[in-house]
């Protein structure tokens, strides 16, 4: 590298509003939480509806489901420790912008905005499967007319 780039790359580095980007990532902190009580009501409702199934294709189904759904919640604390982690980090470069040169920061930062982006993306498509199979197993298993009863 050139030290006309390294030179744009610190100026850029210096323009950088640390706190804009700790309030970002407690948004980020703030949208997993919310992901986490959804998660939590998903599997509510399966425990709570799980003893109305009677096909065995369905309770496979739902099985399958509840994977995904631990699968997702991981994630969701794993990255969540991530974006805590980094968010401790963004407040020292808040509180000492001397330490506030390190250009990989910004990449990692880069990084964790891709996986939170990819987060969402995955929980939406697995909530939308769940919804998916949930109205093909209350179809199938006729189960409006069972809670009738």
């Amino acid at each position: 590298m050139d030290n006309d780039t390294k030179s744009t790359q610190q100026n850029n580095i210096r323009e950088i509003n640390w706190q804009e980007l700790y309030i970002l990532t407690d948004h980020w902190k703030s949208d997993l939480d919310f992901y986490k009580d959804d998660l939590r009501f998903l599997h509510h409702l399966i425990d709570k509806y799980i003893i109305w199934i009677t096909k065995d294709d369905n309770l496979n189904l739902v099985k399958d489901i509840e994977k995904n759904l631990f699968e997702i919640k991981k994630k969701s604390v794993d990255l969540r420790k991530e974006l805590s982690t980094h968010q401790g980090n963004l407040g020292l470069m808040v509180e000492n912008p001397v330490q506030s040169s390190n250009p990989q920061f910004l990449k990692d930062h880069e990084v964790l905005e891709e996986k939170v982006s990819n987060f969402v993306k995955l929980f939406r498509s697995n909530r939308k499967e769940v919804f998916k199979i949930t109205e093909y197993i209350i179809d199938s298993e006729e189960l409006p007319d069972i809670l009738k009863s």
